[in-house]
């Protein structure tokens, strides 16, 4: 018995690395999967390849139940595409991965309004497209599970990565809020932050010593370790984690707080601007967030 027998899916961008990855050990325990892949390259461009229908025969190769669907989940009619695909195929939906995704990394002041409009239109709008697509059906049925994944360039930081860490950190504002709004109804949301070497990885710039350090310790990481968790996180064994926000690192599985307050500073009638510049940075520069990237907070060997 499958942890997923009977259950049916949606994973987008799961034609290459972590997305087909996840949706093949999906399958493997038991789920129907509507494999999702564009076959874009990896600034949003066409390829004019069908990675999500190679994906697709291999899971049904291997015995599972898989169908592709080559919309854009940047779009709603995309993504209504691929709630009507798994209803018409099997009558129903219980989960939904949102791993698609676009990379256009520039420094923040040559960056153009293409670049962040793009990539925020795959992951960040994506995500609103495809969860609120599959929103209706599993409400109805009174339960379901919709994750994001998310990165640690959003939830840390990094450089020449502006448009998708606001993209990254708003799909985890998004799942919360999901997870605030839809748990009456018996639906969950979490996110996950991967680390794993894949095309997408494999474009970071090492731009210092610091950067090719990450890089290498990247390389050792496969998409495939990443699945196990986000199989867990779809199942009806985790019915009781809802509005999280995990990171998965070879071996390595982490949790995040949400940002909560660290320190207030109180004066009876208010302030002024002349008070606030002599009282607010005794009080709080002990707690200030200091500025860092992934590889300052992950700059150990991962366990593989």
């Amino acid at each position: 018995m499958g942890m997923l027998d009977g259950k049916v899916g949606i994973v987008t961008g799961a034609g290459r690395g972590i997305g087909a990855a996840i949706a093949q050990q999906l399958a493997d325990q038991g789920a129907a999967v509507v494999v999702n892949d564009l076959g874009a390259r990896l600034d949003g461009g066409q390829t004019g390849e069908h990675p999500a229908q190679d994906v697709a025969q291999a899971i049904r190769a291997a015995g599972g139940e898989a169908i592709a669907n080559e919309q854009s989940v940047a779009t709603f009619d995309g993504a209504r595409s691929m709630v009507r695909d798994a209803l018409a195929q099997w009558g129903r939906i219980d989960f939904v991965v949102h791993n698609a995704g676009i990379v256009r990394d520039v420094i923040f002041h040559k960056m153009t309004e293409e670049d962040f409009d793009s990539v925020v239109a795959v992951h960040l709008k994506g995500g609103f497209n495809i969860f609120r697509a599959c929103a209706e059906p599993v409400r109805e049925q009174g339960s379901g599970a919709m994750l994001a994944m998310t990165s640690t360039s959003g939830l840390i930081g990094n450089v020449g990565q502006a448009n998708y860490a606001a993209a990254k950190l708003g799909l985890v504002a998004l799942t919360r809020s999901i997870a605030l709004d839809m748990q009456r109804y018996g639906v969950r949301a979490n996110a996950v932050a991967p680390f794993a070497w894949t095309r997408m990885t494999s474009s970071i710039p090492a731009r210092d010593a610091a950067a090719e350090a990450r890089l290498r310790r990247l390389q050792q990481l496969d998409p495939a370790q990443v699945a196990p968790l986000v199989t867990l996180l779809v199942s009806d064994r985790a019915k009781d984690i809802n509005g999280q926000i995990f990171a998965v690192r070879g071996a390595e599985i982490t949790l995040f707080d949400p940002p909560e307050p660290t320190r207030s500073l109180h004066r009876q009638g208010g302030w002024t601007p002349e008070e606030l510049a002599e009282q607010l940075p005794l009080a709080f520069r002990s707690s200030f967030a200091p500025l860092r990237v992934t590889g300052d907070v992950f700059g150990y060997d991962p366990l593989v």
